[in-house]
């Protein structure tokens, strides 16, 4: 009476395809990760233009927020005010800057005036080539613009 069952030479064959076809989907897999969180970056970004628009709309006498944290949501429950606006997620809008979102990290900076009249926003990487590979930029002047190497020199216009 034969055994029943597979041989080892035949379950190292299946293993071996099974590898073959990880190494090929695996690079696919990360561009993919990759061009998401990119995406995100730059609706991040976005965001949080719309909420500075918002914010210098409702305190007229501060201008702009300074930080992410202003336009962050309140803790605890209590009412918005210029310090938590409440215009921003809990993860754009973290307590301190910078926040980070879907392998991006973003900071508003170059705040001026009195009030406030300009600011610029900047969302980066945290691991260039492995949460995405652009820098994200913009300003209340200027639309999203990038820099291919993942840093804050953003000279090419986002298509």
């Amino acid at each position: 009476m034969g055994e029943r069952g597979f041989s080892l030479i035949e379950l190292l064959i299946v293993v071996a395809i099974i590898l073959v076809i990880a190494a090929i989907a695996l690079p696919n897999l990360i561009n993919s990760r990759i061009a998401a969180n990119e995406a995100s970056a730059v609706s991040s970004i976005r965001a949080i233009n719309t909420a500075q628009v918002a914010y210098a709309a409702t305190y007229q006498q501060v201008g702009y927020a300074t930080d992410l944290a202003q336009l962050g949501a309140p803790a605890d429950g209590s009412p918005a005010s210029s310090a938590h606006a409440g215009l921003l997620d809990w993860v754009l809008g973290c307590s301190a800057q910078p926040c980070e979102k879907s392998g991006y990290t973003f900071t508003i900076f170059n705040t001026s005036g009195t009030p406030i009249d300009s600011y610029s926003v900047v969302g980066v990487p945290v691991q260039v080539g492995v949460s995405g590979h652009r820098g994200f930029c913009s300003d209340r002047m200027n639309p999203v613009r990038y820099d291919p190497n993942g840093g804050t020199n953003c000279t090419m216009d986002l298509q």
